[in-house]
Formats: C-alpha cells, sequence, structure tokens
C-alpha cells in the first residue's frame, strides 16, 4: 500500500508508485490481474493499468491481456548492485547463514605468494589464533591455503614449491614439498581440503574452492571448529555439506555480478 506521507519535494511518487507495482508479485503471487495489482499497491484501476502498460512496454512485465507477470529483465534491476559489490561484502550474508546453520567460525580467504589472506569472516567462539580481516597464514598449513594452491596451473604451483619455506607449527605440520604436493593431488581429485591441527593444537578446519565466472578458483571458504567438538569424521560428514552449499551461493552472485574479468585477487585484497 503506497503511504500518503509527504517524504519532501524530492519524493518522485510516481517512481515509488512503480516499484510497489513490481513488488506486488512474489513467489506466491507470480501472476496477478489488474485488480489484484491495485488492490495490493493502493492504486487506481487506472493507474495501475498505466503502470503495468508502461513496464510491458519497458520489458520489465509480460502479459496475456488478463494476467500480468515479471518478465527476466527485472533481474537487471538487482544487477547494478550486485556488480558494485566486492567479494567480502558478497559473501558475508552467505557466511552469516552458515555460521547459524553450523555453529562454527566460517571464512574467506584468497592467496597472496605464499600465504592466505582472510578477506570474510564470521566468527563464533574465540579461539587462541586470533583471526581478523586482513590475517595472514602461510598457506602450506591451512585448509583454505591448500586449496588455493591445489587449484594453481602447474607452472605457479611447481615455482611456490620450489621457494616456499614449509615451517613447523605443530608436529602435525607438513613440511616438505613432496609430501605437500601428494595432498595437494589428494585435495583436488577430491574437491575440498581438511587440515588436522596443522597450524594450532586443537584447530581442525575444512574449506571448499569458490569459482569466478570464467570457472577459476580465486578463494576459498572454509569451516573451522576446535577437535574436542568434532572428529575428522564427523567434520566431513557434518560441515562439508553446508559448506559446499554455501560457497555455491556465493559463486552464484560472482556469476550474477559479472566479476570473472573484473574482480581480481589484487583487488578483492586491496577492500579488506
Amino acid at each position: 500500500m503506497i503511504e500518503p506521507v509527504d517524504r519532501g519535494s524530492d519524493h518522485v511518487r510516481s517512481l515509488a508508485r512503480g516499484l510497489s507495482v513490481i513488488k506486488a508479485f512474489s513467489a506466491t503471487s507470480p501472476e496477478l490481474t489488474l485488480s489484484e495489482v491495485a488492490r495490493a499497491t493502493g492504486l487506481t484501476r487506472a493507474a495501475a493499468r498505466r503502470f503495468l502498460l508502461t513496464l510491458v512496454d519497458l520489458g520489465y512485465v509480460r502479459t496475456d491481456g488478463r494476467l500480468f507477470a515479471l518478465s527476466p529483465r527485472v533481474l537487471d534491476l538487482g544487477y547494478a548492485y550486485l556488480s558494485g559489490l566486492s567479494l567480502p561484502e558478497m559473501a558475508e550474508p552467505h557466511l552469516e547463514r552458515l555460521v547459524a546453520e553450523v555453529h562454527e567460525s566460517a571464512s574467506v580467504a584468497v592467496l597472496d605468494g605464499e600465504d592466505v589472506v582472510y578477506v570474510a569472516r564470521v566468527a563464533t567462539r574465540i579461539m587462541r589464533v586470533t583471526i581478523n580481516i586482513g590475517t595472514r597464514f602461510p598457506a602450506h598449513c591451512t585448509s583454505m591455503g591448500r586449496v588455493l594452491l591445489a587449484w594453481l596451473p602447474s607452472d605457479e604451483l611447481d615455482a611456490y614449491l620450489e621457494r616456499a619455506e614449509l615451517p613447523r607449527f605443530t608436529p602435525r605440520t607438513v613440511t616438505t614439498a613432496g609430501a605437500l604436493r601428494a595432498e595437494l593431488e589428494r585435495i583436488r581429485a577430491q574437491g575440498w581440503a581438511m587440515v588436522d591441527q596443522e597450524l594450532e593444537e586443537g584447530l581442525r578446519s575444512i574449506a571448499v574452492p569458490v569459482r569466478d565466472r570464467s570457472g577459476r578458483v580465486a578463494a576459498a571458504m572454509n569451516i573451522s571448529s576446535h577437535a574436542s567438538r568434532t572428529t575428522p569424521e564427523s567434520t566431513h560428514r557434518d560441515l562439508l555439506p553446508p559448506l559446499l552449499a554455501a560457497a555455491a551461493r556465493v559463486e552464484a552472485d560472482l556469476h550474477a555480478a559479472g566479476t570473472a574479468g573484473g574482480t581480481t585477487r589484487a583487488s578483492w585484497r586491496e577492500s579488506c
């Protein structure tokens, strides 16, 4: 219903009414008659008809002469918003939804040289390792780092393994190039990575790739938990499916925004 409130001289009532016509359609009311649109918006039938026919002319609404429905062109109205979002802004609501579902912390990171850089994070319980936006960790001993390394082009991975130092953080840390390469091959084959207490005792995490519109793995998303609350088996069984679903939702937003060529790993780092 259109509110008859005076919103000032800058308020364009015709635009507000036109948008109210678009918002009258929903998943439960995908098709409406002229009378139903008028009733839902508070417009007169004559006004509703003018707005509907204008939207038909512009391609945002289709009609069979009696029923009206939105057309796919309405998606263009959201494209400008999505295309202006950075990866962290796109990922955050999906991380929040994921954390609410699994009750564990979740993050998104990109690769920068030999490190992963956190660009989005929603935390639950505080752990000894402090992680904020912009935090860097060595890629070789983190789940997101291994995902990002696993999908590097072969020449880039060879160069990384030749130059990278692989320091030991716990007795479990993989510290040889041969062992790390074998693990990365396994990760690429299975599509996900689990790191069990290699960065910090008690810290277990599982990560999956996030692909841009071209299919390139440009970021990774993970869930981290304490080993006292989970096992490797329960992490795989209970946390991997919702993590994959959340990554797919981020990818869908990236694809809708057309960020394949416009949003690089460097620009994501700059947005931190």
